[in-house]
């Protein structure tokens, strides 16, 4: 059954003075990706239709990212709470009919299906409804106090709260939907009346109740509403995400010999029957195809790995690197905007740049592609069944046909031909007792010294 249009708020106007940095603190990052931009994908994930990012005059580069990702931006400047700062994007939703949620920009591990959860209490008939999670030390967290029927009664801050209302492990994260032009209606009679002077988002619960409408409590779990303020939440944070991804992926099929050491990007794919060995690291725009094995001290980014591949150890893979089935990229090789092709082989110590490397070739160690020649990155392409030997240099644009193959040492600026033989060495050449007369002559020398 389709539901009525969905919009988000999405709120990122706080100056995040706790994290220290001249950095905006919605544009730090969890899992590879910006708090904001995880915001805005979870909006986009949970049916949002139109998005609105609320960023403080202190943070342009908020605004500049939200319009870039074709969000609409409001600015809310004085910051005078959490209830002024939604208020703002009102003129931005003043042509929507439907439902809106807010969200916070600092909170970056919401699920997409507890955001839905959200709206479908509003479906089911709440007026407004409101995330809440039992935290283990509900501490300072304002209550979330329900009817005995069930209902949502009212946000009461701990603060604020009976002894009674204190027992109750119902916490509020902040997260609220509603009719977009009813929650905007409820906002202007939210009033500043308390200690400090601010406009609470929390009040629209009280006023709804007050006109007889229903409010209900959405149960999501802890470590989704982590909120980040400073830089021992942002690494909290990202612990959270790494272990949540961490089980997923072994419980898709994966297998993570220390799962502890292993660091994946929001964006990262793993398929199932993938070994995965200690302190791997993946950047964002990895996949990584059944079969393949990526071994210990790995770095990962932009890059696709078929199946049967072996990555590793000790292997950066950089983006546009792609590995086809069979691949071998071995210890302390660097790959980068190139294909390998199947069954392909460069076991160590080599680095393979803007290149085409064909099915069943190797790459000796020591191999290097000079794809830049200091003003534009070139191409190099290693024929199928090409072997090139141990410290070569290939000059791009340069190719080596089939079956062709490099002498060790050489230094290839011109292309070779299927199934040849490249050599650039110059002839080798030997001094009968050279090496004799070296060490005598030296040896004196350095008699005479220590003598004088």
């Amino acid at each position: 059954m389709p539901h009525r249009p969905r919009a988000a708020v999405i709120l990122a106007a706080g100056h995040g003075s706790r994290m220290k940095s001249s950095l905006a603190k919605p544009l730090h990052h969890v899992g590879g990706r910006s708090m904001l931009d995880w915001s805005l994908a979870l909006a986009e994930a949970a049916g949002a239709d139109r998005k609105v990012v609320v960023w403080g005059a202190h943070a342009p580069a908020i605004q500049e990212r939200a319009e870039a990702a074709g969000a609409a931006a409001a600015l809310q400047d004085p910051p005078q709470g959490t209830g002024d700062a939604v208020k703002m994007a009102a003129d931005a939703l003043a042509d929507f009919d439907g439902d809106v949620i807010v969200l916070y920009a600092d909170t970056p591990l919401i699920r997409p299906g507890t955001v839905s959860a959200v709206f479908d209490a509003l479906a089911g008939g709440a007026a407004v409804s409101v995330l809440g999670f039992e935290p283990a030390e509900p501490g300072a967290y304002g209550r979330l106090i329900e009817t005995p029927a069930g209902d949502l009664d009212a946000i009461v801050e701990a603060k604020e709260a009976t002894p009674e209302q204190l027992e109750v492990r119902l916490c509020n994260s902040g997260v609220l939907a509603g009719d977009a032009k009813l929650l905007f209606e409820l906002l202007g009679e939210v009033t500043n009346e308390n200690a400090k002077g601010e406009y609470y988002l929390t009040d629209v619960v009280h006023l709804a109740r007050q006109r007889g409408l229903s409010a209900k409590a959405v149960r999501g779990s802890e470590d989704e509403v982590l909120g980040v303020n400073s830089r021992v939440d942002l690494a909290e944070a990202e612990a959270a995400f790494q272990a949540r991804r961490r089980r997923e992926a072994m419980v898709e099929g994966v297998t993570l010999t220390a799962p502890d050491t292993v660091h994946f990007a929001y964006d990262t794919v793993i398929e199932n029957d993938v070994i995965i060995e200690p302190n791997v690291v993946f950047g964002p725009g990895v996949t990584v195809h059944s079969g393949a094995t990526i071994r210990a001290f790995s770095h990962l980014e932009g890059a696709e790995v078929a199946g049967g591949c072996e990555v590793g150890p000790y292997a950066r893979l950089r983006p546009g690197a792609v590995l086809e089935d069979g691949a071998k990229i071995g210890n302390f090789v660097e790959v980068k905007n190139s294909r390998v092709g199947s069954g392909a082989k460069a076991n160590h110590l080599a680095y393979i740049g803007n290149g085409e490397v064909g099915a069943k070739a190797n790459i000796g160690a020591g191999t290097i592609f000079c794809n830049y020649d200091g003003f534009f990155k070139n191409k190099t392409v290693v024929g199928d069944g090409a072997f090139i030997g141990s410290n070569s240099c290939l000059v791009a644009p340069v190719s080596v046909g089939d079956g062709a193959m490099v002498g060790s040492g050489s230094v290839i600026t011109k292309d070779v031909p299927d199934n040849a033989l490249a050599l650039t060495r110059s002839e080798q050449t030997h001094k009968d007792g050279w090496a004799v007369r070296y060490r005598a002559s030296m040896q004196a020398k350095k008699d005479k010294q220590t003598k004088g």
